[in-house]
């Protein structure tokens, strides 16, 4: 098989590898050196199981292995989901030896972790992520979760896996729509954490937009290294974690306004990157210059980087303030310094928040 590229996250709470290379998912070799003699269970998607689930049973074989599959959106990604996953370990008899694998996008991560965390009071579980968006970001740091009406991943924990397995060629079938949406969460490591990866990224926005294995392959080492050394210095967002939610208080407010149905989280997190830099330039703690860049960046990616005009900015303010980054002293969120630097800023007023979001609305209906 190809080669595999290792990257330790070393959490207080235990480190573990993140592999990553064409194939991995099927590489019985690497599964038999992070399973147990437990029960396993794969949790999937309608979308992701026809296509991958095979496989990963070879790689499982001789193994006590049963799959649960739900439905593919995250508007599924709910209290009622989440416990269909527990009748499911509680009717295969599964114990505290027990290992989950999470086989899907984000959504399934979140979902499978937070089982994890929450049967038996915590058994372990993989991650093995196939879309760009969770292989750079949702499957590495250990948060787990599920959405409340009136809120994105009001509800979860803090679970590491044992082993997350980053297989690029699961890309090769992912659509376009959700391969775009998981651009914007690279081009948010370049903005918060790494100018000379931003600039990277400009300078081959097309082979990447292309899906070119080679330019992709980079930025998916790289954005999983930025991550883990982030998730590394602070594991429970006490402090610099923080600075992985840039543009996600404003995106989780358009997510949970519009059911989660009308944009993927990416897209929602594009328009709020935008946001949150025209605020910061606003307020000048970022020079001018900087949002104008990143929109042209998310433009080029084909990612939205307004406020549709339909969406009421006054409604999209008050979802703000359930938003779970949002401290008791008032709405915490994550503004530029420049691209690069990032900073957690507590004093934005109202006003100057309104401002930004109505700044960054489109005037015409699309």
């Amino acid at each position: 098989m190809a080669d595999v590229e290792e990257i330790r996250v070393e959490a207080k709470t235990g480190g573990y590898p993140v592999y990553i290379g064409r194939g991995v998912l099927g590489d019985a070799a690497l599964w038999d050196r992070h399973l147990g003699h437990g029960k396993i269970l794969v949790v999937s998607n309608e979308t992701v199981a026809p296509l991958y689930l095979h496989p990963l049973r070879d790689a499982l074989s001789g193994r006590d292995v049963e799959t649960h599959v739900i439905p593919d959106g995250e508007q599924f990604k709910t209290a009622e989901t989440w416990y269909g996953i527990l009748d499911k370990l509680v009717a295969m008899r599964a114990r505290r030896d027990a290992t989950l694998v999470a086989l899907g996008g984000g959504v399934v991560g979140d979902l499978t972790g937070f089982a994890a965390a929450s049967y038996m009071r915590g058994v372990r579980f993989v991650q093995v992520p196939t879309t760009l968006l969770a292989q750079v970001d949702a499957s590495v740091g250990g948060k787990t979760g599920i959405n409340h009406p009136r809120g994105k991943n009001l509800v979860g924990a803090f679970h590491q896996p044992a082993v997350v397995f980053v297989d690029s060629a699961t890309l090769d079938t992912l659509n376009d729509r959700e391969y775009r949406a998981g651009l914007a969460e690279v081009v948010k490591y370049g903005a918060i954490r790494d100018a000379p990866f931003f600039d990277g990224l400009e300078r081959h926005a097309r082979g990447l937009a292309g899906r070119d294995p080679a330019a992709l392959d980079r930025v998916i080492r790289r954005s999983v290294e930025i991550k883990a050394e982030i998730v590394g210095q602070d594991e429970l967002e006490a402090g610099v974690r923080a600075l992985l939610n840039f543009g996600h208080s404003f995106g989780h407010a358009l997510e949970s306004e519009t059911a989660y149905e009308r944009f993927l989280h990416g897209e929602a997190v594009a328009i709020g990157m935008v946001i949150a830099a025209r605020l910061s330039e606003a307020r000048a703690i970022c020079p001018a210059g900087a949002a104008a860049r990143l929109a042209r960046l998310l433009a080029e990616f084909g990612l939205p980087v307004r406020i549709p005009a339909d969406l009421p900015v006054d409604r999209l303010a008050r979802a703000l303030e359930l938003d779970k980054k949002a401290l008791a002293s008032g709405l915490r969120l994550i503004l530029l310094q420049d691209i690069g630097r990032a900073v957690v800023d507590g004093d934005s007023s109202e006003a100057q928040i309104l401002a930004a979001m109505r700044d960054n609305q489109q005037k015409e209906p699309q």
